[in-house]
């Protein structure tokens, strides 16, 4: 900005909008959270529909893992706008952010991408403020990235470039029957990542008092190798035998679930076996922003 608007605004008795605030849980409050959140830091590749009203007018989006370049946005030639959620931003607040993102994209003309956003303000909407009544995220895993190409922009060199991008991609498989729970394959070893919904220092706590007791695995030949903290939840990592079928793990984690669900249940103090595994947990967590 430069000294003549920034004088302009002072002799007018107003002040620039706020940065917004950081948000530790940008999700919260929405229907499926873990679901935002594993588009946010866990799926490489999927896709997702919602409506948004945004200036009284319903818009459809279509949310996106990661897009080309990681841009924010594309407004596509037919209309269509896509957002990715894996866009990083700096505003703090992802939930901000995200729809930031749409409305950049409708300002742009169509057939062309959205190269950057701008820094949200404590006064941009979110998405609690703008999600048509009854939205829950239905998340599709994708196999690839062809979502990016429309017909249009399938050159020689754009189809190469997505070949490249789809033969590095992390294989990402929902596990049937367990919400927001993904097995994934990197080299020669494969992992279970599960998305807890609850407040993450009571997730931890929860495990902690599995491990403690040893009940912290899925059997025989599965590791818990630690939990990372990501838009405000906490997701275990457990690792399983390469030749496991992600169909095969949906009774073991739902046993495990259940017994999650009766450590979390618990409110007496933390045996000193149950604080040396929390303090371990918390040690080797990592977050992701």
């Amino acid at each position: 900005m430069g000294k003549a608007s920034r004088r302009k605004r002072q002799a007018e008795g107003t002040k620039a909008p706020a940065r917004a605030p950081f948000v530790n849980r940008p999700f919260e409050g929405l229907a499926n959270e873990t679901d935002w959140v594993a588009m946010r830091e866990i799926i490489p590749a999927a896709t997702a529909q919602v409506t948004m009203e945004l200036d009284g007018t319903p818009q459809e989006v279509t949310l996106v893992s990661v897009l080309p370049g990681a841009m924010p946005a594309i407004h596509r030639a037919n209309g269509e706008i896509l957002v990715a959620l894996q866009s990083r931003t700096h505003s703090g607040d992802a939930s901000r952010d995200i729809v930031l993102a749409v409305q950049t994209a409708l300002a742009t003309e169509a057939g062309k991408p959205v190269p950057a956003i701008p820094t949200a303000t404590a006064e941009s909407p979110r998405l609690q403020d703008v999600l048509a009544d009854g939205t829950e995220l239905s998340v599709q895993v994708q196999d690839d990235f062809n979502f990016w190409i429309a017909e249009e922009d399938a050159t020689p060199e754009v189809l190469a470039s997505l070949e490249q991008t789809n033969e590095a991609a992390v294989p990402t498989v929902p596990v049937p029957g367990r919400p927001s729970t993904y097995w994934c394959k990197m080299s020669d070893r494969t992992y279970v990542r599960w998305i807890l919904g609850e407040d993450e220092d009571a997730a931890t706590t929860a495990l902690a008092r599995l491990q403690a007791a040893g009940e912290h695995t899925l059997g025989e030949g599965t590791t818990l190798l630690g939990a990372f903290r990501a838009a405000g939840l906490l997701v275990p990592v457990l690792e399983v035998d390469p030749s496991t079928d992600p169909a095969d793990l949906s009774a073991p984690l739902q046993e495990l679930a259940d017994r999650y669900a009766a450590a979390l249940a618990k409110d007496d103090s933390l045996t000193p076996d149950e604080r040396r595994a929390r303090d371990g947990l918390i040690s080797r967590q990592v977050t992701l922003r």
